[in-house]
């Protein structure tokens, strides 16, 4: 679990391609402090796990499924990551709850500067942009950000100084891709809407079974 507040950018030192997969070294010296091997480090918000540390470089593998689903693949040497190791429970809780499992991809569509920040608005599917709500949160390439606008095409975000100098977003280009992970709770909260499961306790298979809420039934029992 991740907290979407980006701890140090890191540098991609080399990438070894599988047939579909790929194993990524990176350097950063933060986030490689107190850790160990088998800890998960959110890389551009995606959770990958250690499988080396080496003084202030690490390597993580990054399964077929991953390369899919993320722009890790359009990664090279050189490359600069946004990266954040796993929350600890002894500290404030300065994000959003992000689990580093990405939804999907973004486009950048534009950057516009005001005053002492920079809108950037991002083009994203349908999938993703119907769990997401002006003044909600979204991870950018593991950045917590708040939403500012949304449509049914776009998004806009605004990025404060801070932002721009810790994170590698600002460094990007119109048209590039971002990684994005929605709010974990509108999932949750659109998945019980429609389907819940029951353990079926003669043959130990779960079954799937319409969850019967819906905006009738609520504003039925008094919650609407």
């Amino acid at each position: 679990m991740f907290t979407g507040i980006v701890e140090e950018t890191g540098e991609i030192k080399s990438i070894v391609h599988g047939s579909k997969s790929a194993v990524l070294t990176i350097k950063g010296s933060v986030v490689t402090k107190d850790s160990k091997v088998g800890d998960s480090i959110a890389v551009n918000g995606v959770c990958l796990t250690a499988t080396t540390i080496t003084g202030d470089i690490f390597t993580a593998d990054v399964m077929a499924e991953t390369m899919r689903r993320s722009s890790l693949g359009e990664l090279k040497q050189g490359s600069k990551v946004n990266l954040e190791r796993a929350m600890l429970c002894n500290g404030r809780f300065g994000g959003h709850i992000v689990s580093g499992h990405i939804d999907g991809t973004g486009t950048i569509r534009n950057m516009e500067k005001e005053d002492n920040a920079v809108w950037v608005t991002i083009a994203a599917s349908s999938d993703i942009l119907k769990f997401i709500v002006e003044k909600g949160s979204i991870a950018i390439d593991g950045i917590s950000l708040t939403v500012a606008y949304v449509d049914d095409e776009v998004f806009k975000v605004s990025i404060i100084p801070h932002t721009a100098n810790e994170t590698t977003l600002l460094t990007k280009n119109k048209g590039d891709k971002v990684n994005l992970e929605n709010d974990i709770v509108g999932k949750y909260i659109e998945k019980l809407m429609k389907y819940g499961h029951i353990q079926d306790k003669n043959d130990n298979h779960s079954r799937t079974y319409k969850s019967g809420i819906d905006m009738k039934m609520l504003s039925e029992n008094g919650f609407l």
